[in-house]
């Protein structure tokens, strides 16, 4: 009988493998034509998802969706509108069909008011601002719900909120009204049907550089300075460190978490 120590290690294999965030999921992304779309679509699929992107401007999405693929990962498009109620339904039908099922989602696609007191903005304005930023998420998150029940039985929804919504928004009133009503719709969501495993979260995002600040400060001159000057970090935030959070929340990293608005603000709020 040998009595000599097998100082062999049990386990031989690499300390670590690198296991995509969302390896094996299907993500549907709206407004992914640019900006923190755009960003999520490329990260989502560098962690391991197939992905749908889904806007109304489809050269946009034919380039994101040719970048995700030169970069070996699987990824398709289809143009949506946020504010038609077929067009929605038919985006999130588009992932089952193409990819069998739905396990997640970013509600990222908005729209931008034009800046000003509120009395000042147009009613069609008004209503357009409604359309997208708040009716679209709603039919979006039913027709995912659905989707993600009648396939993957489980899975994650993120709503891409602002942290405008979080204190009066004088520059940008029906905007951050309606993304402050998004915040409502995603606790409610979240405590209907997280029974049946089905997460629902929200992202503040603060300052970010997108294509919609900089509209918005061509229109108002100075606002990204003001903004920055009021954030801890002193800087706006690049699309992919909004899009990471975005991720996070999707993964099963946090299985546990579920309506909660997740400020991703570089402090400001705090």
């Amino acid at each position: 009988m040998n009595d000599t120590p097998n100082t062999t290690p049990l386990d031989t294999s690499p300390l670590s493998t690198t296991v995509g965030l969302l390896a094996g999921k299907v993500a549907f992304i709206t407004g992914a034509g640019r900006g923190i779309g755009a960003a999520a679509a490329r990260l989502f699929a560098r962690e391991g998802a197939r992905v749908l992107l889904a806007a109304r401007t489809e050269a946009q999405l034919k380039t994101v969706t040719e970048e995700i693929r030169a970069a070996g990962g699987t990824a398709d498009h289809v143009v949506c509108d946020l504010a038609d109620a077929a067009s929605v339904r038919a985006a999130v039908d588009r992932a089952v069909e193409l990819y069998g099922r739905l396990d997640v989602a970013f509600n990222n696609g908005a729209t931008i008011q034009q800046p000003g007191p509120m009395d000042q903005l147009p009613e069609a304005d008004f209503d357009h601002v409604y359309a997208v930023n708040l009716r679209g998420p709603w039919l979006a998150m039913n027709a995912e719900v659905a989707a993600i029940r009648a396939t993957a039985g489980t899975g994650a929804i993120v709503n891409n909120s602002s942290v405008g919504s979080l204190m009066g928004n004088p520059e940008l009133p029906a905007y951050g009204a309606m993304k402050r009503a998004v915040n409502s719709l995603t606790e409610s969501a979240a405590v209907t049907y997280g029974p049946e495993g089905i997460r629902v979260n929200a992202i503040a995002p603060g300052s970010t550089l997108t294509e919609m600040i900089r509209e918005w400060e061509e229109a108002s001159p100075g606002v990204v300075e003001r903004i920055t000057t009021h954030t801890p970090l002193r800087r706006a935030a690049d699309p992919a460190e909004i899009a990471q959070a975005a991720a996070w929340l999707l993964s099963d990293r946090a299985s546990y978490v579920t309506g909660t608005v997740l400020r991703v603000d570089g402090g400001l709020r705090a």
